[in-house]
C-alpha cells in the first residue's frame, strides 16, 4: 500500500509525502509579472502546513503568455530575484519547492476573475494556434513558424531561470485550454500544417516544448507535465490520447503527469468528489509513468484510497488548502500518521494538545528581514 505519507523520489528529488499544493493562480502582481510579499505569505504557509510539494502558480514564459495582466512572469531576469526569495524560503520548510510555467495561449489578455471580461488595460493581442476565439474573449492571431520557434525558446529560457531561482520541480502547463492544450485538441486547432491535423502534429509543440526544456535542466530536476485529459465534449482532445502523449513524453524524460480534465471548450462536466481520478488512472496504468490526481480530493481517506487503490502516485490539491493550509498535518491525526507530522517548532503548542509529537527536522537559515 502506497501511502499518503510515504515519500516521493522523482529523479534526483524526493517529496516527504504525497500531497503536494496545486497551482493556483492568485492574480495579484502588479504589469511588471514580480512576485509580492502576498505570494511569499500565501505558499508559505501552504509549506508550514506540511504538504510535501509546493508548486508556484502558471508563470509567464513571454508577457503575452500571461492570463491577465497582474500574472506572474519569469520572462526576464529582473524578476528572477523574488522567485530566489520564495523558492528559499519554501525549502527552508522541507517541501520541495515547485513552480508551473505556462502560456495562456487565447485565452490570455483578460481581467482577474473577480472583475471578469476583457483586460481592461495593459491589454494585448493573444495568439493560438488558428484564429478561433474562446467564447467572450479576444480572436487570436495564428501562430506563424516564427512565433511557435519563439514561444519553445521561451519555454526553455524560463526553465532556466526557474533552476537558477532554486526549483526543484518544474511543470509545463498543457491542460485548461492554454496554449499547449490548443494545440493538442483539434477543437481549437484546425492547422493544417506540421503543427496541425493529425494526432503527431498536434502533440508536435508540447513534444518540443519538452525537449526543449530538458535539454538545459539538470538531470536530477523532476519534470512534470500537467494536462487535460478529455475536453469533455464529442470531436475534442480524449483520454487515449493523453494515455499515448503520455507514453511519448515519458520517453523524453518526463517524470510525472499531472492529470486534470477540460477548459479548452465550454463543456458539460460531471463535476463531483474525485471526478478527475478516473483519468489519472488510465494514464497511469496506459503509460506507466506516475501521475498526480487532482480535482475534488477533499477527505484524508479519500486522498489515501486513491494512492491505495493505484489509482496516483501524488494528491494535488488547490480548493481545500485555500480554505485550510494544515490540511497535510489533520490527514496525519486522522490517518493516525502521527511519526508523519512536520510542524513548525513555534507551532508545538498548538498540536500537544492534540497529544501529538513533532518529529524534529532540520530547517535551513532563516530568511532576511523584510
Amino acid at each position: 500500500m502506497t501511502d499518503l505519507f510515504s515519500p516521493l523520489t522523482l529523479r534526483g528529488v524526493t517529496l516527504r509525502n504525497r500531497i503536494g499544493v496545486s497551482p493556483m493562480c492568485q492574480y495579484s502582481c502588479a504589469p511588471d509579472g514580480k512576485l509580492t510579499e502576498w505570494h511569499l505569505t500565501h505558499l508559505l504557509s501552504r509549506a508550514h502546513g506540511g504538504a510535501g510539494l509546493v508548486i508556484v502558480e502558471a508563470t509567464a514564459v513571454l508577457p503575452e503568455g500571461r492570463i491577465t495582466p497582474q500574472d506572474v512572469g519569469l520572462w526576464e531576469e529582473a524578476q528572477l530575484p523574488g522567485h530566489k526569495r520564495l523558492a528559499a524560503a519554501l525549502e527552508s520548510t522541507g517541501a520541495v519547492p515547485g513552480i508551473q510555467i505556462a502560456h495562456a495561449g487565447r485565452k490570455a489578455s483578460t481581467a482577474q476573475p473577480w472583475v471578469g471580461g476583457l483586460a481592461p488595460e495593459h491589454g494585448w493581442q493573444p495568439v493560438g494556434p488558428t484564429a478561433l476565439a474562446f467564447p467572450g474573449l479576444h480572436e487570436p492571431v495564428a501562430l506563424d513558424e516564427a512565433g511557435i520557434q519563439r514561444i519553445i525558446a521561451a519555454f526553455a529560457t524560463t526553465a532556466q531561470r526557474a533552476v537558477e531561482a532554486g526549483y526543484r520541480f518544474i511543470e509545463l502547463h498543457g491542460a485548461h485550454g492554454y496554449l499547449l492544450h490548443e494545440f493538442l485538441s483539434p477543437l481549437s486547432n484546425q492547422r493544417n500544417d506540421g503543427w496541425g491535423g493529425d494526432f503527431a502534429g498536434r502533440t508536435r509543440l508540447t513534444r518540443e516544448v519538452v525537449s526543449a526544456v530538458r535539454a538545459v535542466i539538470p538531470e536530477d530536476v523532476a519534470l512534470a507535465l500537467r494536462v487535460s485529459h478529455t475536453d469533455w465534449t464529442e470531436g475534442g482532445w480524449t483520454t487515449e490520447e493523453t494515455v499515448e502523449l503520455a507514453r511519448q513524453v515519458k520517453a523524453l524524460g518526463v517524470d510525472l503527469i499531472d492529470v486534470s480534465s477540460g477548459g479548452n471548450v465550454q463543456a458539460r462536466i460531471p463535476v463531483g468528489p474525485g471526478y478527475q481520478v478516473p483519468g489519472a488512472a488510465a494514464v497511469r496504468e496506459g503509460a506507466a509513468v506516475p501521475v498526480a490526481a487532482v480535482g475534488m480530493i477533499s477527505e484524508p481517506e479519500q486522498a489515501q484510497a486513491i494512492l491505495s487503490e493505484g489509482k496516483a502516485d501524488l494528491i494535488l490539491m488547490a480548493r481545500e488548502l485555500l480554505r485550510d493550509p494544515y490540511w497535510p498535518l489533520r490527514a496525519a491525526v486522522a490517518l493516525g500518521r502521527t511519526a508523519a507530522l512536520a510542524t513548525p517548532p513555534q507551532y508545538d503548542r498548538a498540536w500537544s494538545t492534540l497529544g501529538e509529537t513533532r518529529i524534529l527536522r532540520q530547517v535551513a537559515e532563516p530568511l532576511p528581514p523584510l
